[in-house]
C-alpha cells in the first residue's frame, strides 16, 4: 500500500489572500461615522441596512443633501451636530470616517485604534483595517467582491456578472434554508448525508421556482437522506477531470468535488482541477503512469470499498473521461460486488480536446466516415494483439491512439505494412490543453521520428487520418504553443 502515499506536492488548500473576507453582524450594534459627504452617506446606507445603530458626527455645514434626507427618514441614525473627538468611540463596534486630508485621517485612525475599534477611512486604504467590497444582495445570501483596492472597476464588472447568474428568488430560498435548518440538523448528522441534502437544495434553488409545496418536498428529502445515512454506506463517484484545463470540467464534476470526503486522483489530474475540490476533503494520489512506479488497480479498488463502507463520499478523479481507457469497468464491477452505490460523471476525453485545440473535426464528412479511439499499449505494455489494422489503414477512418508514445514506431510500421498511404496526415499532441502543450503535424512516415524528438515523458496523443489534413493550417492560426518536427 506504500504506492498509495502522496507522491507529489499537493496544491495548497488556500492560496494567499490579500484580505480575509469576513461578514460582520451589526444588528443593534453601535457604529460611529465621521463626515457628512455623499460617500459617507453611501456607507451609512450599507450600515443601516445591516441594522446598525449609527451615530453620525459632523457639523451641519458639512452635511450633504443626500445625507440630510437619510438623517430625516432613518430612525436608526442619530446625528450629532459636532466634529468627531476621541470620546465618540466608547462601545462602538466599528468606526468610519470621510477625511479630506491624510493628517485628519491619521488622527482618526490612531484614535480608533487606541480605543480598540476596527477602523475604515473612506478612500484612504492605508488608514483602513477593513474594506468594503462590491455587493450582490440576495440577503440572507450576500456576495462581496474585493480587489484589495487595486481595481475597483474590475470588482464592479464581476458584480454585474454575478448579478446575472443569481436569480432574485435566491433570497426566498435563503430564507427557507434558515427555516428548515434546525430540522435538518436534528435529522441528519454532520457529514455526507447532510451535505448531500444541501447539495440537492442548492440544485433546486437554481432550477425551481419556490412554491407552496417546496418546503414539503424538502422535508421529504430529509427523511430519505436520514434513511440512507442509517445504512452506514457511503458513495463512490467516478469523475472525469478532462485533459487538464480546469475550465473544461462539467458543473456536475465540480459539485462532486465540492461534496467529497475523500478524493483519489490520478497522476495526470492537474493542480487547477484539484483546486476546485472541497477544502476539507482528504486527497490521495493513486496515479498510474506508463513506465513508472504505479499503484496497483487492486489496491485502488480495495481503498474505494473500505472508504465507502466507512460512510465516506469518495470521488475517484480520473483524467479525461472515466469510461474511455480509464479502467472504470474494473472499478465499477468491484464496487457493485460489494453493493456500494456508484455514480459516473463523464469528462471531456483527450481526443475531443485535441480536435478542439487543432480546430479540426474528427468526423468531417468530406474526409472521415468513422472515428476510433485505440489504446497504444496493452496490459503487457505493447500494442494490443487484436487490433484490426486492415480497417485502420483506411485514411477515411479517423484514428486517435491514446498512450501511444512508446509504441509510435510500431504503429507507423504496421499501418504502412497494411497499405496506409505514406503521406496520410498525422497530428501529435502532448499534454493537450495544459500550459506545456506541444503540437506537431506531418505525415505517417514521420511519426516515429517526431515522437522520438518530442519525447514521451508527458501524455502523448496521436491522430491519424485525412481529417487531420487541415491541422497544419489550423495550427498556424491558433496558439503559439506549437512545435513542428519534420
Amino acid at each position: 500500500m506504500d504506492a498509495l502515499k502522496p507522491q507529489r506536492n499537493e496544491p495548497a488548500r488556500m492560496e494567499r489572500l490579500a484580505k480575509l473576507p469576513v461578514f460582520w453582524g451589526l444588528e443593534g450594534k453601535r457604529v460611529v461615522l465621521a463626515g457628512g459627504s455623499d460617500g459617507a452617506a453611501w456607507k451609512a446606507e450599507l450600515l443601516l441596512a445591516c441594522g446598525a445603530e449609527l451615530h453620525l458626527y459632523c457639523e451641519a455645514s458639512e452635511l450633504s443633501e443626500s445625507f440630510a434626507v437619510l438623517v430625516a427618514k432613518s430612525q436608526m441614525l442619530r446625528w450629532h451636530d459636532r466634529p468627531w473627538g476621541s470620546d465618540i468611540f466608547g462601545g462602538a463596534e466599528l468606526a468610519l470616517a470621510d477625511c479630506e486630508t491624510d493628517a485628519e485621517a491619521a488622527s482618526f485612525y490612531a484614535a480608533a485604534r487606541a480605543a480598540g475599534v476596527p477602523v475604515n477611512v473612506i478612500d484612504k486604504p492605508k488608514f483602513c483595517q477593513f474594506q468594503f467590497g462590491s455587493i450582490v444582495n440576495r440577503s440572507p445570501v450576500v456576495v462581496s467582491i474585493s480587489t484589495d483596492g487595486a481595481a475597483p472597476i474590475l470588482a464592479q464588472a464581476i458584480r454585474r456578472r454575478i448579478e446575472t447568474l443569481l436569480p432574485l428568488s435566491l433570497r426566498d430560498w435563503g430564507a427557507l434554508a434558515q427555516t428548515i435548518r434546525e430540522r435538518v440538523n436534528l435529522r441528519l448528522a454532520p457529514g455526507a448525508s447532510r451535505r448531500s441534502f444541501w447539495e440537492k437544495f442548492v440544485d433546486r434553488a437554481f432550477t425551481e421556482r419556490l412554491d407552496e409545496g417546496s418546503e414539503e418536498r424538502l422535508l421529504a428529502d430529509i427523511g430519505m437522506q436520514a434513511a440512507r445515512a442509517g445504512s452506514g454506506r457511503g458513495l463512490v463517484t467516478l469523475v472525469g477531470a478532462g485533459p487538464g484545463d480546469a475550465e473544461l470540467l462539467t458543473l456536475k464534476a465540480v459539485r462532486a468535488l465540492q461534496a467529497a470526503d475523500v478524493i483519489l486522483f490520478d497522476d495526470l489530474v492537474s493542480a487547477e482541477v484539484l483546486e476546485l475540490a472541497r477544502r476539507e476533503a482528504k486527497r490521495m494520489l493513486v496515479g498510474k503512469r506508463g513506465g513508472r512506479e504505479s499503484c496497483r488497480q487492486e489496491d485502488i479498488n480495495d481503498m474505494m470499498i473500505r472508504l465507502a463502507k466507512a460512510g465516506k463520499r469518495v470521488v475517484r478523479l480520473k483524467s479525461g473521461d472515466p469510461m474511455i481507457f480509464g479502467r472504470a469497468g474494473e472499478e465499477i464491477a468491484a464496487l457493485e460486488a460489494e453493493n456500494i452505490p456508484v455514480e459516473i460523471v463523464p469528462g471531456i476525453t483527450a481526443a475531443s480536446a485535441m480536435a478542439s485545440r487543432l480546430g479540426v473535426s474528427l468526423t468531417h464528412r468530406d474526409h472521415a466516415q468513422s472515428v476510433r479511439f485505440i489504446t497504444g499499449h496493452s496490459r503487457q505494455g505493447r500494442l494490443p494483439e487484436n487490433i484490426d489494422w486492415k480497417s485502420l489503414s483506411d485514411p477515411s477512418v479517423t484514428t486517435v491512439f491514446y498512450m501511444g508514445g512508446r509504441t509510435a514506431a510500431e504503429i507507423e510500421a504496421v499501418l504502412l505494412a497494411h497499405g496506409m498511404p505514406a503521406l496520410t496526415p498525422v497530428a501529435i499532441m502532448i499534454s493537450v490543453s495544459r500550459s506545456n502543450e506541444q503540437r506537431w503535424c506531418g505525415s505517417l512516415t514521420q511519426l516515429a521520428a517526431a515522437v522520438e524528438r518530442l519525447g514521451v515523458n508527458e501524455p502523448v496523443l496521436i491522430g491519424i487520418g485525412d481529417a487531420f489534413g487541415a491541422a497544419s493550417s489550423a495550427m498556424s492560426r491558433s496558439s503559439p504553443l506549437i512545435q513542428k518536427v519534420g
